[in-house]
C-alpha cells in the first residue's frame, strides 16, 4: 500500500478515471464532490419512459483503456455501440438536409458542395504551412487549406457540434491539436492522415473519425456512477472545496460540508473541476492563476430533449442526425436522433431527438424568454425534420457554462498551467479545460496524470 495521500477535486468523469488507477497502484485516495451524486456533466434520467441524457449523449472509443476501465468496473455488459445508421450524418442547407459524404466517391456525387468547392478541396495536397499555426483560428486554417464553401458547409457545424464554439475563435493549433499536427508534421491533411494512420495503428489507437461510438444501456452516467460505486466511501459528496493551501511541504484542502468547516492534509492534489471554480480554490497560492483561470470561456448551452410518435415522423431516421451552419440561421445547433442511434431510449412506437441551443456563436438567444425560444426551435426543428403535431414530451437542461473554448491564444493558458505545476509541487490540473474536451479525451488523460503523479514520488 502506497502511503502517499491524494485529495481530488470533482467526481466527474476524468476526477473518477484518475481517481480508479491512483486507488488500483496503492495511493490513499479522497474524492470531494459538489453534487449529491457522480458525474459532473454527464447527467442521466428517466423520466416517462424516456431514458435522457442531459449532457454527454455517447463517447468514442478512441483508446483502449475505454473498454480496459468498463471491463475492470464491471460494466462491460452494459457497454453498447451506436446502431450503424449512425454513421450517417446530415448537414443543413437552404433548408434540405444533405449526408455528409465520407469517401471520395461519396464527396464527388454529393449535392452538398458546389463543384468550384470539390476542385478547392482537392487542391488541398499542394497548399503550403502557416508561418503563424499557434495563433490561427480554426476558420483561418481551414479556409486556408480547404476552401471558403467547406468552412462554411463542414467545418463551420463541426465545431458547433463538438465544441458548442466558433471557428473564427478557436484555436487549429490548441482546440483541435491532431489537426494542427498534420500540417505541421506531414504537410498537409490528406498526407497526414495516410501517415498517421499508421502510427495510431502502433499506439492502438483509432482517429476520432474511425473510432466506434459508445454509451451505456442505462446512459452515459452509468460509467461515473459504477467508478464511485467501486470508490465507495472514498468518494465523498455535497462539499464544496473553498481553498488550497501549502503546510508543511503538504497540502491543506479547506471544504464546507452540511454547513460544517472540514480540512484533509494531503501530499498531492488534483482539480479536475472547472477552470472558473479552480480559479476560487488555487487563489491564496498565485493570483495569476484567477486570471488565466477565469479568462477560458465556457459558454451557455441548453440542451432540448423532445419525444414524439413515430406515427408523426414523415422523413426516415437513418443517421445520427443533423448539424446546422451558422450561414442558415437557425436557433440551434443541431439535432442527434437518439433513440436511432442506440436501443431502450424510448418505446418502441416513439422516437427521441436531443437538440443543442446557444453555444459561443449565438448566447444571445438566452436574452428571449425561455418558453418563446423553446417555440421557436420547435418551430424550426419540426419544419426541418418533416414532424407534425406537437412532442409528447419535452424536458430542457440550461448548462449556463458548458464546455470550455480552446480559443486563440489558449497556449499562454497552457504554458502558465504548466508553470504553476512546478511552482507548486504535488498539485496537478486536471480536467476537460486541460487535454481535450471529449470522453475519450478524459479517459486518456487520466492515465498520463496516473504517470505524473507516479514520477512525482
Amino acid at each position: 500500500m502506497n502511503k502517499k495521500k491524494i485529495t481530488i477535486l470533482g467526481a466527474g468523469i476524468s476526477g473518477l478515471a484518475t481517481a480508479y488507477w491512483l486507488h488500483k497502484e496503492g495511493f490513499d485516495i479522497t474524492i470531494l464532490e459538489t453534487k449529491s451524486e457522480a458525474g459532473g456533466a454527464m447527467e442521466t434520467i428517466r423520466e416517462n419512459g424516456f431514458l435522457i441524457d442531459l449532457g454527454p449523449n455517447s463517447g468514442l472509443e478512441t483508446t483502449p483503456l475505454i473498454r480496459e476501465l468498463a471491463d475492470e468496473i464491471g460494466l462491460s455488459e452494459e457497454m453498447i455501440y451506436a446502431n450503424e445508421s449512425a454513421n450517417k450524418r446530415y448537414i443543413l442547407r437552404n433548408n434540405e438536409l444533405y449526408p455528409l459524404p465520407t469517401t471520395p466517391p461519396a464527396f464527388i456525387k454529393t449535392k452538398l458542395f458546389s463543384t468550384k468547392a470539390k476542385l478547392r478541396v482537392m487542391a488541398e495536397p499542394f497548399i503550403g504551412k502557416s508561418n503563424d499555426g499557434y495563433y490561427q483560428s480554426m476558420a483561418q486554417f481551414v479556409r486556408r487549406r480547404l476552401g471558403q464553401e467547406f468552412l462554411d458547409y463542414a467545418i463551420d457545424p463541426f465545431v458547433s457540434g463538438v465544441f458548442a464554439g466558433d471557428p473564427n475563435k478557436l484555436s487549429v493549433k490548441s482546440a483541435f491539436p491532431k489537426l494542427y499536427r498534420l500540417e505541421e508534421v506531414y504537410g498537409g491533411l490528406v498526407k497526414g492522415m495516410i501517415k498517421g494512420a499508421r502510427e495510431r495503428k502502433q499506439r492502438a489507437e483509432q482517429s476520432k473519425q474511425s473510432a466506434k461510438m459508445f454509451s451505456f444501456i442505462n446512459g452515459m452516467q452509468s460509467f461515473p456512477k459504477a467508478i464511485a460505486e467501486k470508490l465507495k466511501e472514498r468518494v465523498v459528496y455535497e462539499c464544496r472545496v473553498q481553498n488550497v493551501e501549502c503546510r508543511m511541504k503538504n497540502w491543506n484542502i479547506r471544504y464546507e460540508q452540511n454547513g460544517v468547516i472540514k480540512e484533509i492534509i494531503s501530499d498531492y492534489v488534483l482539480s479536475t473541476v472547472p477552470a472558473h471554480t479552480a480559479s476560487k480554490i488555487f487563489s491564496s497560492l498565485d493570483k495569476e492563476f484567477v486570471n488565466h483561470a477565469n479568462d477560458i470561456f465556457y459558454p451557455p448551452v441548453m440542451v432540448l430533449y423532445l419525444g414524439f410518435r413515430k406515427d408523426q415522423i414523415a422523413r426516415p431516421l437513418d443517421g445520427f442526425g443533423y448539424l446546422i451552419p451558422s450561414k442558415e440561421q437557425k436557433t440551434f445547433l443541431g439535432a442527434i436522433w437518439s433513440s436511432t442511434i442506440f436501443p431502450n431510449r424510448c418505446d418502441d412506437d416513439k422516437a427521441a431527438f436531443t437538440l443543442f441551443v446557444g453555444g459561443a456563436r449565438s448566447s444571445h438567444l438566452f436574452e428571449m424568454e425561455k418558453e418563446k425560444l423553446i417555440d421557436k426551435v420547435l418551430h424550426e426543428f419540426k419544419e426541418i425534420t418533416k414532424v407534425n403535431g406537437d412532442p409528447v414530451f419535452v424536458k430542457d437542461r440550461m448548462w449556463q457554462k458548458a464546455i470550455p473554448q480552446y480559443n486563440i491564444g489558449y497556449i499562454e493558458h497552457e504554458n502558465y498551467f504548466n508553470k504553476f505545476e512546478k511552482e507548486n509541487p504535488g498539485i496537478f490540473i486536471g480536467g476537460n479545460f486541460r487535454g481535450g474536451i471529449s470522453v475519450g479525451d478524459c479517459i486518456k488523460n487520466s492515465e498520463t496524470i496516473l504517470k505524473r503523479v507516479q514520477s512525482a514520488e
